[in-house]
């Protein structure tokens, strides 16, 4: 029987080449994201394109009833929608970049978990694999907002590894380091040139990268959890310890 995989926030970055990987590796794929049009591109011929907006209470209920309504179950959950915006220090701190950092990353995340149980405990063996962050356990100066909801994700779901033990749902959470996505262009608010030298010096992780390990955790055979996975660039040792090679002088 296909298995059925919820990608959120999948129209670029992590989320997209995790649809993708997945559809690769034989996945009845299901993407939800505000950019339908992206989505639907990403979800190719086989795969599900679904408006979503995580922090939409509506459109999160619409979702999950689709899905219910098509397949009858949910396998894997992956909770990819989120992000940071602006790197302001707490005495400076913008109320709504951190309310938006907290409806995507936080309340988004549990409120997709929560609808999505029902359809979860359906499946044989059900699997949610949050996306969180190294920010989710370091913290760096302007980043209040970004760590405080990655550190939120991360209490998440170890409660959820609690709550749930006992049944045949197995949860994970994928801690990345820096990843060069959309994730720096929108922090610096459309900044490309900001945001582009977040990766100078070094190689960054990519997005297909981080879909390796969701695609590795996920087709573990159903009585291994892959608890957490901490992935970084060779160049990061922590989120503020990075080697940078120092760009060539043309002659």
């Amino acid at each position: 029987m296909t298995q059925v995989a919820v990608i959120t926030g999948a129209s670029s970055g992590i989320g997209a080449a995790t649809a993708i990987a997945l559809g690769r590796h034989g996945y009845q794929v299901v993407v939800g994201a505000r950019r339908v049009e992206r989505l639907e591109r990403v979800a190719g011929e086989e795969g599900v394109a679904l408006p979503l907006d995580v922090t939409d209470g509506r459109s999160i209920k619409d979702f999950v009833r689709e899905v219910g309504k098509r397949f009858g179950r949910i396998d894997v959950l992956v909770n990819n929608a989120g992000g940071a915006v602006g790197l302001n220090p707490i005495e400076k701190a913008i109320d709504d970049e951190w309310i938006t950092m907290w409806k995507t990353n936080v309340l988004g995340l549990m409120w997709m978990t929560r609808a999505c149980l029902p359809l979860l405990r359906k499946a044989k063996h059900g699997h949610v694999v949050n996306i969180g962050s190294i920010a989710g356990f370091e913290t760096y100066k302007g980043g209040g907002g970004y760590t405080a909801a990655k550190h939120a994700v991360r209490a998440i779901t170890k409660t959820l590894r609690l709550e749930l033990n006992g049944e045949p749902i197995r949860i994970t959470e994928i801690a990345p380091g820096l990843v060069e996505t959309e994730f720096s262009i929108v922090r610096f608010h459309g900044d490309r040139k900001a945001a582009k030298a977040v990766y100078e010096g070094l190689k960054p992780l990519t997005a297909e990268d981080i879909a390796d390990c969701v695609v590795f955790a996920v087709t573990r055979p159903p009585h291994v959890d892959i608890d957490e996975i901490v992935v970084r660039p060779v160049a990061q040792a922590t989120v503020l310890v990075v080697t940078r090679k120092a760009a060539r002088r043309k002659s």
